[in-house]
């Protein structure tokens, strides 16, 4: 009976050591970050054919992934955005300042500003705000149920 007592207490304390690692190691955790980025195109098939592939790519070799992007895009309140709203999601803050500062980045830049007139304005945050745009339907470059809704 003895032995049954101490196996069991055995048991627990690891299970109770198991929780508090796991929540030390969750309150180390990086919140992911979002880069939000509005863009004027002055010519959209020229920028999806020769910019988008190159954004794509660094951004995936950087660690991150498109959340949504698109150019029909529904204002519920505030001004609207510029012709076509990106969102793209980090594993860190970090993770997306050093893609926004890596040579490829600003490389790929010179090719999207021929077509957008300049004015690709990424904003990172790792606190994203309550969502005031809409992209939706057959518009969007990601597939989408309903709606998409790009912050």
């Amino acid at each position: 009976m003895k032995t049954l007592h101490t196996t069991a207490f055995a048991m627990l304390t690891g299970a109770a050591i198991g929780a508090l690692a796991v929540q030390g190691l969750r309150a180390q955790t990086k919140p992911p970050a979002y880069v939000v980025t509005e863009i004027e195109i002055t010519n959209l098939d020229a920028y999806q054919k020769e910019y988008v592939p190159l954004a794509r790519a660094s951004i995936k070799a950087a660690g991150g992934h498109l959340l949504a992007a698109g150019q029909n895009i529904v204002v519920f309140e505030g001004a609207p955005p510029k012709t076509r709203v990106a969102l793209n999601q980090f594993d860190s803050m970090e993770a997306a300042q050093n893609w926004r500062n890596s040579a490829q980045y600003k490389e790929d830049r010179k090719v999207g500003d021929k077509y957008a007139n300049g004015t690709i304005e990424p904003n990172i945050t790792e606190n994203p705000v309550v969502p005031t745009h809409v992209c939706g339907g057959s518009n969007c470059d990601v597939e989408v149920r309903d709606s998409l809704v790009i912050a």
